[in-house]
């Protein structure tokens, strides 16, 4: 019987290749799996990347790219597989649909992904002026006009972010008051350049080759009306992809509880990236999260 690998990585987003970068470096025998073809995440689907340091401007396919190319250079062994389950114990189980692995340690990097409205135009506009993420795109959109959907803290913050920035915002929610917090609800309604469209919901995203305009629906009066504009930020909640690993890790609404080292309630079992529960969910935050647990699994195998 081959022997357990010493770390098994679950995902290729930033976190899980960084980790991999990390642990190639360490010289940890590791694996990694992803059910994707393409490694990369969620990045893959951003049309730019200008936030991350040293790399302004990069495409969000080229960017995950050169996160395979340095994980790939330093020897990583990646095999495509969608983990079903994990049983936990000295050694895990990491059940596949094809294959099962054995290791010592584990690091769930498997991300979250946005909700979707589910509308016409929302997948074709994808990177080209639609958008899950205001503070990774709104600079693109500077001195333009764009809507925010949703009512949550987020679209809030989202908006009132944007204002800085977009000659207009419009809020669109589909009830007639917000869920946000109400610190945030004041400084939104301070904003002279954000208007709030109450009680309406989006029917479809138009445009030739970027987004154009926003045609909505009043739920109240059955009114319709289009919104001539470049940019629409969905902001309707995101859902952890943890699925997999219920009853093997303290859970907090769907995310796994873990802190900046990356340690969660299960021993030798780690978290990093979108999966997580952690208040900044960007590239550079996935990627830090990546080189904690990788850390903090040298520590356990040192320890054990």
């Amino acid at each position: 019987m081959t022997q357990p690998y010493d770390l098994i990585i679950i995902g290729s987003g930033p976190a899980g290749l960084a980790a991999a970068v990390y642990a190639q470096r360490a010289r940890l025998n590791t694996l990694i799996l992803e059910k994707a073809m393409v490694s990369g995440g969620q990045v893959l689907t951003t049309y730019e990347v200008d936030n991350y340091p040293g790399l302004p401007g990069i495409g969000g396919y080229d960017l995950g790219l050169k996160l395979r190319e340095h994980a790939d250079r330093l020897g990583a062994e990646f095999k495509e597989e969608e983990v079903l389950s994990i049983q936990d114990g000295p050694v895990k189980r990491v059940i596949c649909q094809g294959n099962t692995y054995e290791t010592k340690t584990l690091i769930l990097a498997t991300g979250a992904i946005h909700r979707k409205l589910g509308i016409p135009g929302e997948e074709k506009f994808a990177g080209t002026g639609v958008s899950y993420c205001a503070t990774c795109d709104g600079a693109f959109f500077r001195n333009k006009t764009a809507a925010v959907i949703g009512g949550g803290d987020v679209a809030v913050e989202d908006a009132i972010f944007l204002a800085r920035m977009c000659s207009k915002v419009y809020l669109i929610h589909r009830r007639d008051e917000l869920r946000a917090a109400k610190s945030l609800q004041e400084n939104l309604f301070a904003l002279e350049n954000v208007e709030i469209l109450w009680d309406t919901v989006a029917d479809s995203i138009e445009g030739g080759n970027a987004v154009e305009k926003l045609k909505l629906t009043n739920v109240k009066t059955g009114e319709q009306r289009e919104l001539p504009l470049q940019g629409v930020f969905i902001a309707v909640g995101i859902s952890p992809e943890s699925g997999a690993f219920a009853g093997l890790v303290d859970m907090e609404h769907g995310y796994i509880k873990a802190g900046e080292d990356g340690v969660t309630s299960a021993p030798g079992i780690f978290a990093a990236g979108d999966v997580r529960t952690k208040g900044l969910r960007q590239i550079i935050t996935a990627a830090a999260d990546g080189a904690n647990a990788v850390t903090s699994a040298e520590r356990y195998l040192a320890a054990h």
